[in-house]
């Protein structure tokens, strides 16, 4: 079910409440990213995001992005021990000694990945060839046999905290799928999938 705003525009209730939940689902979630660093923050991020909700993490965005060199695989990559020990003491971010060292792992893992085309063209080749059509909230899947896949793929690969669920999650971010309710205003607008 969606909810229509003061503006007419119809959303999922996680979207039509908080104004920056709002502004990211009406501008940025389910839109394609097709660019190394722009897919190896999300994929961060999501996995910043296990336990917790996306509010939070787009709330502290900012500072993930000062802490992480703008998510820079080149620059994260060469982050030691002792950048974990400065980053655990950073209120700005999620100090999840786990996480902090798969953002580094993943940076490595997608520099190493460019000797096979790149982390976008692997993590692209996992979408599926139809989406959900979801009425309501709970017709949107958490998981599918594609995001078991791209998991169990990037795994093979040196990503952490890159679970099926978060990678189905993922999925959704960057428009391989669209799980966008079909009465919200939003369905279709990733130019990957028809309305």
């Amino acid at each position: 079910m969606t909810v229509v705003g003061a503006d007419g525009l119809a959303r999922p209730w996680w979207a039509s409440v908080d104004p920056l939940l709002m502004d990211y689902y009406d501008t940025e979630w389910g839109m394609p990213i097709r660019d190394e660093r722009g897919l190896y923050e999300r994929i961060c991020l999501e996995g910043f995001q296990s336990g917790l909700s996306w509010a939070t993490i787009l709330r502290k965005r900012p500072n993930f992005r000062a802490a992480f060199a703008d998510f820079d695989p080149d620059v994260v990559a060469t982050f030691t021990d002792r950048d974990v020990e400065r980053l655990l003491t950073d209120a700005g971010i999620i100090r999840h000694r786990g996480k902090i060292q798969a953002t580094i792992a993943n940076a490595r893992a997608t520099i190493a990945l460019r000797d096979e085309g790149g982390l976008v063209d692997f993590v692209w080749a996992f979408q599926p060839t139809d989406t959900p059509r979801p009425n309501d909230h709970s017709d949107v899947p958490t998981v599918s046999e594609e995001s078991k896949a791209l998991s169990k793929a990037l795994r093979k690969k040196g990503f952490s905290f890159v679970g099926p669920t978060t990678m189905y999650a993922l999925m959704e971010a960057v428009g391989i799928v669209d799980t966008h309710l079909l009465t919200s205003h939003r369905r279709g607008s990733s130019g990957v999938w028809p309305a």
